[in-house]
């Protein structure tokens, strides 16, 4: 089984090619080679830039499939499957939750409504970078039909985490005591391991499956993500909600209360496809374990001790 990442030194994309190497794979990765740490050395470097246009390394060669980890708009998107034609079996693309409308009931599945397609914006944020991965879903599946496969993570945690948006919670559980929160504590969250994510993908390419699957993780709530870390750091916390405007906007993992519904999805499609369900404690553990090993960076977002601390004391 040849496989073809584009992109792979990130957080998800190192556990596709980890989990692809595992099954016995052919791993070639294409990327300026840049970011991120340098992959095992049997994954077959490609080195070039879609942002300038720069697809040389891929205009030979064949592949069963490739994973695309880094098209986040149409141009890069149109030019890759330009340039790849018929050298490719599966075109699996990493898409996202952020397609799906907002304000959806519990329960949705891949058929939810997704937003409108954006085929540009010169800026990806919050409003931009759904849309934009919508469009990109609809030229893939435009071009290649039955050999198209839409993966949508929701969030994702795992060893690895360069978001830091799980880690802070987990950080925060650890260190024990008085814990800020600007949400209830049953906010619903369905965190994915990034190693399901990978087996799911690497599933999909050997069994041969189009279509798209919601790649998320078991139901928990952001509660149980900071008493699990605490739990397992030997510490204990007392949870104390405080006002969703009393922190910035879009602080990491909280979300206004009409948007809990969309953090009840159900992952049945991607579980039938063969996707595990790593426990949440086993992820918490590993992601703990993980930090301590590289020295727990600043990961600068979220509050420092000072600031919550003045939170608390109002």
């Amino acid at each position: 089984m040849r496989i073809l990442m584009l992109g792979g030194n990130g957080f998800v994309g190192r556990a596709v090619v980890e989990d692809a190497l595992a099954q016995g794979a052919d791993v070639a990765s294409f990327s300026r080679g840049k970011s991120g740490t340098a992959l095992p050395p049997e994954v077959t470097q490609l080195v070039g830039d879609r942002e300038t246009g720069d697809y040389e390394a891929l205009r030979t060669g064949e592949w069963d499939a490739v994973v695309d980890l880094s098209g986040f708009q149409t141009k890069q998107v149109d030019e890759t499957m330009d340039v790849l034609g018929d050298r490719v079996g599966l075109y699996v693309f990493i898409s996202s939750h952020a397609v799906y409308v907002r304000d959806l009931p519990a329960g949705t599945d891949e058929t939810a409504p997704r937003r409108p397609p954006m085929r540009a914006a010169d800026v990806l944020t919050n409003e931009t970078y759904g849309p934009c991965k919508v469009a990109c879903e609809d030229d893939i599946l435009a071009r290649y039909g039955d050999r198209a496969t839409i993966v949508r993570p929701g969030r994702v945690t795992g060893p690895g985490d360069s978001s830091g948006t799980a880690l802070y919670w987990v950080r925060r559980g650890a260190r024990g005591g008085r814990v800020a929160l600007p949400t209830k504590p049953e906010a619903p969250l369905q965190l994915v391991d990034s190693r399901d994510v990978a087996r799911l993908v690497v599933r999909l390419i050997t069994d041969e499956r189009s279509g798209a699957y919601n790649a998320i993780g078991p139901d928990s709530t952001i509660a149980e993500l900071i008493t699990t870390a605490a739990d397992l750091s030997g510490t204990t916390v007392d949870i104390v909600p405080i006002p969703f405007d009393s922190v910035p906007p879009r602080f990491p993992l909280i979300d206004p209360e009409a948007e809990w519904g969309e953090r009840r999805r159900t992952p049945a499609k991607a579980r039938a496809a063969g996707m595990p369900v790593t426990p949440l404690r086993r992820t918490v553990a590993d992601v703990l374990t993980w930090d301590d090993a590289r020295g727990k960076p600043e990961l600068g977002i979220g509050l420092t001790p000072e600031e919550e601390a003045d939170l608390l004391s109002n």
